[in-house]
């Protein structure tokens, strides 16, 4: 009898429990949607990979069933996914007041939990301007012969080569730019390839979070910890040398640990030192690598383009002489063509903010505490917005100035948050782009298939052949492509 009364008890309360899983307590009305599976949600489902250029089928699928606005769970965590163009303005608007910057506790662990888009306030403020010391313009217009200069010595060294896996290939020229920009760390010279363990970070970045040996999860967080224990050693070394004035960014860092009073911490620092080697090299390589299969498959966007930086050479003194920031500046087509390459990437995927306290928008309630997901693919690919969404079409943003977010545009985040490495990844890009057109061609190898998961997008294995230009006939520019 004992039994069966605690089996029955048993029963109701696992019952009430999934009752409450999927069905949340809330003051109003909640945004529509399923809360999936107990414990797991709806994650399996979000990291399934996309195959397609178009919104991601997770995102589609709910957006076509729910509304533009709807709720799921990601790994353990009520989420409000949101398409909307104004809810997603309104949440960038209101960060510091109504919202928060969050990740999942699974990306906390993964970047550290000092990182800096887990930090708020005073703290966040002062880590920008730090970052802004490096990227501001006028750091910008002195590392463009850098950036030029490491742009013409890697498609020199890949005109030599058969074939050349582009990814891996844009991947290594910015990390080790980047890296030397930042901690002097020059791969030749070290004992061991802090690149390696970053690539072993990103090949987990993102996946399931199962933290067992052999999965990805696990060689993701083992590459952290090995390029974190780098960096620390690094900065170890770097305090143990006297230098009257600072050479990079970490020289920077140190003189910041040193002063008085100083709200910046060694775990802060080496965090911030992780995700600024992250972001600048992984992303921009990726946005690069699409670029030139974006120009293999655009013969007419790769030629205009060609025109307007041959037109460049052609309005100097002396050919040779070098990009100039004013040079960087004219390059009116190529931002346009910038912009549309980055609006197709989403290489963001999600966005996340959390609720501070109850909101109410557009008669929905999103709870205090809940999560907050801005998608930018939905935005990116809105056919209200930009016609026919999927289709590279430079010339859309003619006429069209782009300084930061809106609520149609957001390949660099927005807000208070808006990416500070901005203008340093458009000054990579537009460098790489000038001396490839103008001195160089290719034919690619193989297409690169468009892998997304569950918004990023890589292009597998896009292998080309570079080849130097006759630049004595400009005629001979065009590309042979085979995509």
């Amino acid at each position: 009898m004992w039994a069966l009364c605690l089996a029955a008890l048993l029963i109701i309360s696992i019952t009430h429990w999934v009752y409450r899983w999927r069905n949340p307590r809330c003051h109003g009305k909640l945004p529509p949607g399923s809360m999936g599976l107990p414990l797991l949600g709806e994650t399996l489902q979000f990291f399934t990979p996309n195959t397609s250029s178009d919104i991601p089928p997770f995102i589609k699928k709910r957006m076509k069933r729910y509304g533009p606005i709807f709720r799921t769970n990601l790994v353990g965590r009520p989420v409000i996914i949101s398409t909307d163009p104004d809810l997603n303005y309104f949440v960038f608007q209101q960060e510091g007041n109504l919202f928060q910057s969050w990740y999942p506790d699974t990306f906390t662990e993964i970047f550290g939990k000092q990182n800096v888009g887990s930090l708020h306030g005073v703290m966040y403020k002062y880590l920008k301007n730090m970052v802004l010391h490096l990227f501001g313009p006028e750091n910008l217009k002195k590392m463009i012969p850098e950036v030029e200069q490491a742009a013409l010595s890697r498609l020199q060294q890949w005109s030599y080569q058969d074939i050349t896996e582009l990814k891996d290939a844009t991947a290594s020229m910015i990390f080790d730019l980047t890296a030397k920009k930042l901690i002097s760390y020059d791969s030749n010279k070290s004992s061991e390839n802090l690149r390696e363990n970053f690539v072993a970070f990103i090949q987990g970045l993102i996946s399931f979070p199962l933290d067992i040996p052999g999965t990805a999860y696990h060689k993701c967080l083992q590459g952290r910890k090995n390029a974190m224990r780098m960096l620390k050693n690094m900065l170890q070394e770097r305090r143990a040398e006297s230098r009257k004035q600072p050479v990079d960014f970490f020289d920077y860092v140190l003189e910041e640990l040193k002063k008085e009073g100083t709200i910046l911490t060694e775990g802060i620092a080496l965090d911030l030192m992780f995700v600024l080697l992250f972001a600048s090299f992984e992303t921009t390589s990726l946005a690069i690598t699409l670029a030139m299969k974006f120009l293999s498959d655009h013969p007419l966007v790769l030629k205009q383009l060609t025109e307007e930086h041959e037109m460049i050479i052609k309005q100097r003194e002396i050919a040779d002489s070098g990009l100039t920031w004013k040079e960087y500046k004219s390059m009116t087509f190529t931002f346009q063509f910038i912009n549309e390459t980055v609006r197709l990437a989403n290489i963001v995927p999600g966005i996340f903010r959390k609720a501070v306290r109850e909101i109410n928008f557009k008669g929905y309630t999103i709870p205090a505490g809940w999560a907050v997901m801005v998608c930018p693919p939905a935005v990116h690919l809105n056919p209200a917005k930009y016609e026919d969404p999927v289709a590279f079409n430079p010339w859309r943003w003619e006429g069209v100035e782009v300084s930061s977010a809106s609520k149609h545009f957001m390949a660099f985040g927005g807000g208070m948050r808006f990416c500070v490495g901005t203008d340093f990844t458009k000054v990579q890009m537009a460098v790489f782009l000038h001396c490839l057109v103008t001195k160089y061609r290719w034919e690619a190898i193989k297409g690169g298939d468009i892998v997304r998961t569950p918004g990023l997008q890589f292009p597998n294995g896009f292998h080309v052949k570079i080849m130097e230009k006759d630049t004595r006939n400009r005629k001979q520019h065009y590309i042979a492509a085979d995509a």
